[in-house]
């Protein structure tokens, strides 16, 4: 169980406030249905305050119930508050959502009229369970400092860069697991206004079918092989095929490539061997070579953005990981102790919450530090 000392009815209802703000807590609770009948509860605060205490809190269903008997919050058994939660999932889902549409896009300083933000995910099992069973996907707002947008699905909710709308001046930045065609197309398109959006994103060199801007196909591994080697540095110009329907023409796109240390290269290839002795497969010898190298696509054009740049822009995406292993180590979100469906996303949703109005009041400290 975790501390659950700050617990007490004054600290919640601060915290309440600032969660909500001006959000209509029961017109969405009553939008959801998550509140069609209110014996024990008396309104969606105090659901609210019930999923925060059980999720985040640390609190098991019984400790929960009695809290909340005692602190006048809600009167009802464990078992009633097991289906209060159950029922709650949409709720907290539109807090969620309504909390981060509130969010305003922050500028970026070092690269005017640009929005930088990264997307990435994290996995989350049932207890007892050896796989993935929900995904977190998120998009980190650098210049606020915060979630721009959370997104939870099952274990079959793949990776995508239009996750999360786009805003006008975007440049998102993600890793190789959001290297699909379609994705960057959507994102790209989503966003029509005159500065448009534009992505940053790392490549396996199978990622795409790759043309010369002429219509020749492209050999990524043999412009890799052909590289001389004392260049640590390469920028081309290709096409990217299959980024749309039959009808959709190829995807213009940048290809920085940046030569790997060799210590570096070295424990990539070795961890490639591992995992290709572990699952008994045979290693392709073009991923040997593509080790070598960090592969990104971007639509950046190369008068404003050089490679330096480019790959300047690509190191800022750990600050992602870091707002997830916050989200772990801190919040515990990994530690689900239900193993019901609607239990797992009543828990989740709860500590998202928690984890938005954790970011705002951070920004708070860091605008009033000098």
């Amino acid at each position: 169980m975790l501390d659950s000392t700050s617990l007490v009815p004054d600290d919640w209802s601060g915290l309440i406030s600032r969660v909500a703000g001006d959000l209509d807590l029961d017109a969405l609770a009553k939008e959801t249905r998550a509140l069609v009948r209110r014996r024990g509860v008396p309104d969606a605060k105090a659901l609210l305050r019930l999923a925060l205490a059980r999720g985040p809190g640390g609190m098991s269903l019984r400790q929960t119930a009695a809290w909340a008997h005692l602190s006048g919050v809600a009167d009802l058994t464990d078992a009633s508050l097991n289906d209060r939660l159950h029922q709650s999932c949409d709720f907290l889902a539109a807090i969620v959502a309504k909390l981060l549409a509130a969010r305003t896009p922050s500028p970026c300083s070092r690269w005017p009229g640009r929005v930088l933000r990264i997307a990435d995910g994290s996995c989350v099992s049932k207890p007892g369970s050896r796989g993935t069973d929900w995904r977190v996907h998120g998009v980190y707002d650098l210049g606020a400092g915060g979630f721009s947008h959370l997104e939870l699905t099952d274990k079959h909710g793949g990776e995508a860069l239009d996750r999360g709308a786009g805003v006008e001046g975007e440049i998102r930045i993600a890793d190789r697991g959001y290297s699909a065609a379609k994705a960057l197309r959507r994102f790209v398109a989503s966003v029509k206004q005159a500065k448009g959006a534009d992505y940053v994103v790392r490549l396996r060199w199978r990622s795409f079918r790759l043309r010369k801007p002429c219509g020749a196909k492209f050999d990524l591994i043999a412009h890799l092989q052909n590289m001389p080697k004392e260049q640590d540095l390469d920028d081309v110009r290709v096409l990217i095929e299959g980024a749309g329907d039959a009808n959709s023409s190829p995807l213009p796109t940048r290809i920085v490539i940046a030569r790997k240390p060799e210590e570096a290269a070295r424990a990539e290839r070795e961890r490639q061997m591992r995992e290709a002795r572990k699952k008994g497969k045979q290693l392709d010898p073009r991923s040997l070579i593509a080790a070598e190298y960090v592969m990104l696509a971007t639509t950046l054009p190369e008068n404003a953005y050089p490679a330096s740049e480019i790959l300047a822009l690509y190191r800022l995406r750990w600050q992602i990981e870091l707002a997830f292993k916050r989200l772990k180590t801190l919040l515990r979100i990994d530690c689900l102790p239900a193993k019901t469906d609607k239990g797992g996303r009543s828990w989740i949703y709860a500590h998202l919450i928690l984890a938005i109005a954790t970011d705002a009041c951070s920004q708070d400290f860091l605008d009033s530090s000098p």
